[in-house]
């Protein structure tokens, strides 16, 4: 009796910090995998940019934000333009399943994450989040003019537009 109190309690209190989730605010990374965005100079005019995003952070919001990074990335070393090499963005789905238990195991049930899909016996969820990554580089105008490719770094921060208020 006192196993299944425990699991209500837990899962009321998981289902509050759901409901408390915000998509992942423009910052740094504090530390590799975790949510924001990272980059790192691998030549005098080539960059590899990502962004990593939680589970209701959108792919299209996750995109952006790559796309900002590498327009911030290009100015800051003082180019004008940047051109994509290789851009792709990655999906992670996890599932998380409620269960009363395994027949026969007496009513052991609970809340677990997974990698894998459930038989369909329990109620089971999707939770997916997408990391964009990018190699960029990076180019003077007078080169950006002969690159049909070429991005304007501030051209692209002004459709971007504001970025959004950060989480409280």
């Amino acid at each position: 009796m006192r196993s299944r109190i425990l699991a209500v309690f837990a899962g009321f209190a998981l289902l509050g910090l759901a409901a408390c989730a915000t998509p992942s605010a423009y910052a740094p990374q504090t530390s590799p995998g975790s949510e924001g965005y990272a980059d790192r100079q691998l030549a005098s005019n080539r960059f590899r940019v990502s962004f990593h995003g939680n589970s209701v952070t959108s792919r299209e919001m996750v995109e952006d934000y790559l796309l900002r990074r590498a327009a911030e990335v290009t100015l800051q070393a003082g180019f004008a333009a940047f051109m994509f090499d290789h851009r792709d963005t990655k999906t992670r789905t996890r599932y998380t399943t409620d269960f009363v238990g395994w027949p026969g195991w007496g009513g052991y049930g609970g809340w677990y994450w997974h990698s894998w899909d459930f038989d369909g016996t329990a109620d089971t969820r999707p939770i997916t989040s997408y990391t964009a990554y990018a190699e960029i580089t990076t180019l003077k105008d007078e080169d950006a003019r002969h690159q049909p490719t070429a991005l304007n770094a501030q051209d692209v921060l002004s459709h971007l537009g504001p970025l959004p208020p950060p989480p409280k």
